[in-house]
């Protein structure tokens, strides 16, 4: 049975992640823990169902299986719907042959059959790696009114950053005029999101094509936008200008994390206007010893603090005993940091212990530099871990 819905959300969760490096080794990228109690994936299911879009299907290829079980059946974004809902697609076997996805157009052409299942008019494509508040029922009104067959959402970045993205030339109605993805020398300030609403007939038309084209890396930025863009079709930018952060890096993520805190964070997360909502796992509150020093931190349920923490992000059930020091840090959960141990300015994956008098990461003054520890390290006690190249 068809049931109509306007728009279809489709979420690229198949990426392998690798500049994320150690973190991730077991879990595809977007389930990835951030900010104390999320995982990355938490924001883009949040905006879809804040923007009124309760049809997501979840593209996933890469270690998927903690993915698959963190979003279940949706029912903490409220995406357990008798028609639509929250739905996971891996590849499969298909009667005329299965193949993983080769690329984000691929994992896309190779779901239209579940698009279908819902005649939308328009197509939501999204990414699993951003960290962000976005409506996307305001790009929807642009696209409609423009009469788009594409429109692309974009943002301005600092010209040290628009090697990293498809970069796009637009006149003062939007319109796209010039696209081109990772330029060697960009020529606008205007990134694209890796955020699309297509109208449902072009985009499978594209699709189409483009699996036939033998020559084709398969990829939105790389290849089906330039062939649209070439034939004439109606393409604009709308321009975002909340905080919007692509995590794909470590220091990106790091930074995503740091912007948590302080009294006026650049990315606040307790308004209720805009909630982002999360899979609880039941935990008892978190615990602050009477001679603790805690500043400028976000502690997730669980954590038990008896030494010194300062601007760091902690997920639950971290201990930091006695005499401990953690500062400038994210510490991922289960993870104990033992008396006399320091751990600065590092990335510490879940379940690692820093052993007594430990020193992790680099002083103040080199700060610049990040230290990662992979999920399940022992770090002896009396040793020193230092940044990379150090």
């Amino acid at each position: 049975m068809i049931v109509k819905k306007q728009c279809v959300a489709m979420l690229l969760a198949g990426g392998q992640g690798s500049r994320l490096m150690a973190l991730t080794s077991r879990v595809a990228k977007p389930a990835v823990r951030f900010g104390g109690k999320y995982r990355i994936i938490d924001f883009t299911l949040s905006n879809c169902v804040n923007s009124g879009i309760d049809t997501v299907g979840v593209l996933t290829q890469y270690q998927p299986l903690e993915l698959n079980d963190y979003i279940g059946n949706g029912q903490p974004w409220d995406l357990d719907r008798m028609f639509g809902g929250v739905h996971i697609l891996p590849p499969y076997q298909r009667s005329e042959g299965g193949d993983w996805y080769r690329g984000t157009a691929s994992a896309v052409y190779q779901n239209l059959s579940f698009i279908g299942r819902y005649d939308p008019d328009y197509v939501l494509v999204l990414s699993g790696d951003h960290i962000y508040k976005m409506d996307y029922s305001q790009m929807l009104r642009f696209h409609k009114e423009r009469g788009a067959q594409c429109t692309i959402a974009a943002i301005r970045v600092p010209m040290k950053e628009r090697g990293r993205f498809g970069i796009i030339e637009a006149d003062e109605t939007g319109r796209i005029l010039t696209f081109e993805e990772k330029p060697e020398a960009p020529k606008s300030d205007t990134a694209s999101m890796g955020i699309y609403i297509f109208d449902k007939d072009t985009l499978f038309s594209y699709l189409h094509m483009d699996e036939e084209d033998a020559r084709s890396q398969n990829d939105f930025g790389k290849n089906v936008i330039p062939r649209m863009l070439k034939d004439g079709q109606k393409m604009y930018a709308w321009r975002f200008s909340g905080y919007w952060k692509d995590v794909g890096t470590l220091e990106s993520l790091y930074a995503a994390n740091m912007d948590l805190l302080g009294e006026h964070p650049a990315l606040d997360l307790s308004a209720d206007d805009w909630r982002i909502y999360y899979k609880h796992s039941p935990s008892s509150p978190h615990y602050v010893g009477k001679n603790a020093i805690v500043r400028c931190c976000a502690l997730a349920e669980g954590c038990e603090i008896e030494g010194e923490v300062q601007r760091s992000v902690l997920c639950s059930g971290v201990e930091v005993e006695q005499g401990a020091r953690v500062l400038n840090s994210v510490i991922m959960e289960n993870t104990v940091i033992r008396a006399g141990a320091t751990v600065e300015n590092a990335i510490v994956a879940q379940g690692v212990v820093v052993g007594h008098g430990a020193r992790v990461g680099a002083a103040k003054e080199n700060r610049g530099e990040l230290t990662l520890l992979a999920e399940g390290t022992q770090v002896p006690p009396g040793s020193v871990v230092t940044p990379p190249g150090r």
